[in-house]
């Protein structure tokens, strides 16, 4: 995969995306804003998932996300590239998340599979 957070990244991230199975029956659609602290100069520091008929990734920031996940850059190259896991990161305290967590759990698995099966 291309260099995280990189034009090319969201490209191929987009294309698994849309090739991947079908969302969980119990995901619904919403606006999953990520931000990042310490980003590399000239990357965003922000990504929005967007579920809906299916699901795409924006860099950017969304202000109508409906949950808002905040981790240092370091944390997400470590879970987007599979050397940590995101539920560890969370019970570890490094993974913030405010608003609807709801709309984050049935997706969580359906992610994994799409970066790394």
């Amino acid at each position: 995969m291309a260099d995280f957070l990189s034009d090319p990244w969201f490209e191929e991230l987009n294309a698994r995306l849309r090739t991947s199975s079908p969302l969980p029956a119990d995901a619904r659609p919403c606006r999953i804003r990520v931000e990042f602290d310490a980003v590399p100069a000239g990357l965003p520091t922000a990504l929005t998932l967007v579920v809906g008929e299916g699901a795409h990734v924006t860099p950017g920031d969304d202000v109508a996300a409906d949950t808002t996940i905040r981790l240092a850059y370091d944390d997400a190259l470590a879970i987007a590239s599979g050397v940590t896991d995101s539920a560890s990161a969370l019970r570890d305290g490094r993974v913030k998340v405010r608003g609807d967590i709801n709309v984050v759990v049935p997706l969580a698995g359906w992610l994994h599979a799409a970066l790394f099966d």
